[in-house]
């Protein structure tokens, strides 16, 4: 599993266990007005977390960021594992955010055939472990953003069977969407609560 003559390493690098690639650089995008030009929504921390949970969001009327564009860009596929240098948070894109732009604030991760992709979002999200190590990159730096390096060099250790990390991926991802659903039933209420109170005064 290890690099031989480095049987004292109990780790390897994410770089090892997964193909990483960089989002398009917004910033050397060409907007046009053109009518004829591709539309593109932008790939956002709102979409992260509504892949991560499983539901759509409640407030689906929101516009949209978008660019109109004749470069070409980064699109995002449906199960495509995605990394977001801002948050430290990952998640798989669901067939509704599929096409969106992928910008630099966002990595593709395409993991190896021993890499299960439910179980590394596991991993990225709650192992204490990484949390540590991201959180430290982050100190002394001016801007609160983890770096490409940072998550390529990320320590993982030695992963379990594939069968055992699907069962927890599953199980993780599962939980989330759960917990997602109860908190979406606490707003309904809350939303017909105040609703008839209004109907007080």
């Amino acid at each position: 599993l290890y690099k031989e003559g480095d049987s004292m390493k109990k780790y390897k690098r994410l770089e090892e266990l997964v193909n990483i690639r960089s989002g398009s650089p917004q910033f050397r995008i060409d907007e046009t007005t053109d009518q004829s030009a591709p539309v593109y929504n932008f790939y956002g921390q709102s979409e992260i977390y509504e892949d991560l949970s499983g539901i759509s969001s409640m407030n689906d009327d929101v516009q949209k960021k978008i660019i109109r564009t004749f470069d070409r860009v980064m699109t995002l596929n449906e199960g495509d594992l995605v990394f977001s240098l801002i948050s430290g948070t990952a998640s798989i894109v669901s067939g509704k955010n599929k096409g969106y732009m992928c910008t630099q604030n966002y990595l593709v991760l395409n993991p190896n055939e021993k890499v299960d992709s439910k179980y590394l979002i596991y991993l990225l999200n709650e192992d204490k472990s990484i949390q540590r190590q991201l959180q430290m990159g982050l100190q002394g730096s001016t801007v609160l953003k983890y770096s490409i390096k940072q998550v390529r060099e990320l320590r993982i250790v030695k992963l379990p069977g594939l069968h055992i990390q699907k069962i927890i991926g599953d199980i993780y991802l599962k939980q989330l969407k759960l917990s997602a659903l109860k908190k979406r039933v606490i707003e309904y209420e809350k939303m017909m609560l105040m609703e008839k109170l209004r109907t007080y005064k």
